[in-house]
């Protein structure tokens, strides 16, 4: 039964979405669709970056609320310079993306890393930081019309059938799926991140460099938001300075219900991958069904409380249990 459930509950996501897609079908036979199909991709592209940065930040106990400042940030800036400087391009914009993103993500680096500040306080102010130098320095503009290079890969598709349309950019969001859960679960550097985030004494204590683990945590997030901010910019066709912020919730929520814990040292690249599906299949599923938005917030907010509720009620079981068993001898 364990071994079903997963070592993060990626047993129980999969039942879950399932049981959305299940039910859909039965209410709306539309929803089993290859069109639907592809929208769910396409609408977790985004969310499913930015929380794989979000995941390596809370494997380490830290929170993060800056990315989506960062990832606009550097969406923005990039077709920005592009558009006035008459350049173009498709792989060499997304690098530079991702280097805007590893420099605010630097930020984050140096004040938890150097200060060992509370990280929801520092994303906190570096985010309303980032957010106010975009839009006092870089544009407060909307820019309509992307450059050539990035326009023809927002049309690029992977597979065609029929008119449903899935897009090429799954394929670069895959191979980071990949890269990371290699990173994370294959090399040191990796395992110091989840020992930071599970005893941060005790991994000080057996050598781990707290200073250089730290930085590499904020600097990987922030990277990801670059690439996230950009992949959105592509994908939506605009790059708008007033988008993705505010929407950190659905993905916080997609970390936390993919079993990475609030309190650190815990957290799979899988089950990442299913809370992001897990909550676009339900947003499509409320799209679909004419529901409001805000009961599809409603639903996110529930969402993660559940899951939030269920670490804690987990934390104190842990706890209590060696406390039992001392007792009982």
């Amino acid at each position: 039964m364990t071994r079903l459930r997963g070592e993060n509950n990626e047993g129980v996501l999969v039942a879950l979405i399932l049981l959305v897609v299940l039910g859909m079908g039965v209410i709306e036979p539309s929803f089993w669709s290859v069109q639907t199909l592809f929208n769910t991709v396409r609408s977790g592209l985004v969310d499913l970056t930015l929380a794989l940065g979000v995941l390596i930040v809370m494997i380490s106990g830290g929170i993060d609320v800056s990315f989506t400042a960062i990832a606009i940030f550097s969406g923005y800036a990039t077709v920005a310079m592009m558009t006035g400087w008459g350049i173009d391009g498709t792989l060499w914009p997304f690098l530079a993306a991702a280097a805007v993103g590893v420099a605010l993500g630097s930020l984050n680096a140096a004040v938890v890393g150097g200060f060992r500040l509370p990280t929801l306080i520092t994303t906190l102010g570096t985010g309303g930081a980032i957010r106010g130098a975009l839009i006092a320095f870089i544009g407060s503009e909307a820019i309509n019309i992307l450059p050539g290079g990035l326009e023809s890969l927002a049309r690029a598709r992977l597979v065609d059938a029929g008119g449903a349309q899935l897009s090429a950019l799954v394929i670069p969001v895959v191979a980071l799926c990949v890269v990371l859960a290699l990173l994370l679960r294959g090399t040191v550097l990796g395992r110091s991140v989840y020992a930071i985030g599970g005893d941060i004494e005790s991994a000080r204590r057996i050598g781990v460099r707290l200073g250089r683990t730290h930085t590499f945590v904020y600097l990987a997030a922030g990277l990801l938001a670059g690439i996230g901010g950009l992949l959105h910019v592509v994908l939506s066709r605009q790059a708008n300075p007033y988008d993705l912020v505010g929407s950190e919730l659905d993905v916080i929520a997609a970390v936390v219900i993919g079993g990475a814990s609030i309190f650190g040292g815990r957290g799979s690249v899988l089950g990442t991958v299913l809370g992001v599906t897990l909550i676009a299949v339900i947003d499509n599923s409320l799209v679909q069904l004419g529901v409001p938005s805000a009961w599809q917030r409603l639903a996110v907010g529930l969402l993660v409380l559940g899951g939030v509720t269920l670490q804690v009620l987990g934390r104190r079981r842990h706890r209590a249990t060696p406390i039992l068993a001392e007792a009982a001898r």
